[in-house]
């Protein structure tokens, strides 16, 4: 029976683009050839840590929402652990409110923004600059 997971895991920073997006592929490709199914998926580009990792301070972190079996974690899991990219990861088993509210937050993150019409600004009245002014002078 297929449940439903969510992995988040940090590369390190010293990686090119090239080689995170790399990385990112391997564990994406992990997943679909065990027989997982990928449902979600976001790149949320490299962040502070809150604490030093590795004498490392920030990281690239990658989230994946996937289906998979239970004895599939643990292969994940493995190959994480192996790959010197990786510096922190987890995975956990979503119920079904972890489910619906991932769900609500996915299908809210695709719907096209709405534009707000912008009003003309105000018509400022300008000084009209003909009339005489008449400056006393004191001596």
């Amino acid at each position: 029976m297929l449940r439903q997971y969510e992995t988040v895991f940090i590369l390190t920073p010293v990686l090119s683009d090239v080689q995170m997006k790399e990385a990112v592929a391997k564990y994406r490709d992990l997943i679909l050839a065990g027989e997982g199914e990928i449902v979600y998926e976001e790149d949320w580009g490299l962040k502070k840590l809150a604490y030093p990792i590795q004498k490392k301070s920030t990281g690239f972190y990658h989230l994946i929402g996937f289906k998979a079996t239970p004895d599939f974690v643990a292969r994940l899991e493995l190959q994480y652990r192996r790959d010197e990219r990786v510096i922190r990861f987890l995975t956990f088993a979503m119920d079904k409110h972890a489910i619906a509210y991932a769900e609500k937050r996915n299908t809210k993150s695709k719907d096209p923004v709405p534009v707000k019409e912008e009003k003309p600004a105000p018509k400022v009245k300008k000084p009209d600059l003909d009339d005489d002014i008449d400056i006393d002078e004191e001596d």
